[in-house]
C-alpha cells in the first residue's frame, strides 16, 4: 500500500491540495496534471491504485500534454485527493 510510502511534509501537501482544486493543465489516461507553486503535479486518477509510484508512466503520459519531465527531480505525496507525483527542479 502507498499509505506507508507517503510523504510527511505537511507544507508541501497543503500546497498540493490547494493546487489540485484549481483547473488542471491537462489530463491523460491515468493522470490529471497541475502546475503548482512547488512543481508539476500528476494526480493519479486510474481506478486501480499502483503498488509503487508510477513515475515511468507519468513521464510517458506527460509527453502527451507537452511536458518533458525526464530531467526533473521526482517525489510522491499522498494527499486527500489521492496519490500525487511531483516533478520539480
Amino acid at each position: 500500500m502507498l499509505v506507508h510510502m507517503s510523504s510527511t511534509n505537511i507544507t508541501i501537501n497543503i500546497l498540493l491540495e490547494e493546487a489540485l482544486n484549481e483547473p488542471d493543465i491537462g489530463k491523460t489516461s491515468r493522470f490529471r496534471w497541475h502546475a503548482t507553486a512547488v512543481g508539476i503535479a500528476a494526480l493519479w486518477i486510474d481506478s486501480a491504485p499502483p503498488s509503487t509510484p508510477p513515475f515511468e508512466d507519468a513521464l510517458k503520459e506527460g509527453l502527451n500534454v507537452g511536458l518533458d519531465l525526464s530531467r526533473e527531480e521526482r517525489e510522491f505525496h499522498q494527499v486527500e485527493q489521492g496519490l500525487v507525483l511531483l516533478f520539480h527542479s
